[in-house]
């Protein structure tokens, strides 16, 4: 029998099940790390019932997610209109891309967490700093892929259009960015995948509803088999939305 992919997943995944499982039952790992049979206990009462609410913080899974997912979608809405418009300018004109460049080399290292104290000193909202920090750090992607899609749009394009007589503005709209929108959609893909980062550190931090929030209010109950549900549910939806934007891109690619 030829093994394919799937199988080696699957045997992989049995080790990894087993070996967990052995190490609980030594004694190697710490009394209160989760355990296989008690995360799948866990997960079923958490998937079962995802919609119930008996108090602000105390929801249901599927609340923490969508709460999640709106700040993700608002800041990085807010990311893309910012990044994409200053990425073309920064692309078509070479002073504005020196101006930019010290403030971009800058800003773009720094840590997403070491925001949040600065934004909740402005907006001193904990929903508003969330997405105010998704938008400081989802932004840099998409504007640098921008720049540099604008930057190396072939010459033979902008030489026909200026033969043709075609004005800037066209130019840019029917040329400049269809030619740069692959690149685009790569710089939106890095882009989403850091607000979903962002957005979890982010949470346990200033509280209230969310994944982030939901992992370091279980790790305060020391409900560790609850964390790695949370765990895999982050995943997922990070891979969904990853290949969401993914199939944009290929498609963009293949137009």
């Amino acid at each position: 029998m030829r093994l394919r992919p799937i199988h080696l997943t699957l045997i992989a995944t049995l080790i990894a099940l087993a070996t967990w499982h052995i190490l609980n039952l030594t004694g190697v790992l710490s009394p209160i790390a989760p355990t296989p049979q008690g995360v799948a206990k866990r997960g079923w009462e958490i998937l079962t019932d995802p919609f119930y609410q008996r108090g602000p913080a105390s929801v249901g899974i599927f609340w923490h997610l969508t709460a999640s997912l709106g700040r993700v979608a608002a800041g990085f809405a807010i990311a893309t209109a910012i990044a994409i418009p200053l990425g073309l300018t920064a692309g078509l004109h070479p002073l504005i891309r020196t101006a930019t460049e010290p403030f971009v080399q800058i800003l773009r290292p720094v840590s997403p967490l070491a925001w949040l104290p600065l934004g909740l000193a402005l907006l001193r909202n904990a929903e508003s700093t969330a997405i105010f920090v998704i938008v400081l750090t989802a932004m840099w992607p998409t504007f640098l892929s921008t720049m540099e899609a604008v930057r190396n749009v072939p010459t033979t394009y902008l030489h026909l259009a200026q033969t043709l007589g075609t004005s800037k503005t066209a130019t840019l709209i029917h040329i400049i960015f269809p030619a740069a929108l692959p690149a685009i959609a790569t710089g939106l893909r890095l882009s989403l995948s850091t607000s979903w980062l962002v957005i979890i550190a982010a949470e346990m931090l200033v509280g209230g509803r969310g994944m982030g929030f939901f992992v370091w209010n279980m790790w305060n109950r020391l409900d560790t088999n609850a964390i790695v549900i949370a765990i895999l549910i982050i995943g997922v939806t990070g891979f969904i939305l990853d290949a969401a934007v993914n199939a944009l891109e290929k498609a963009l690619r293949h137009d």
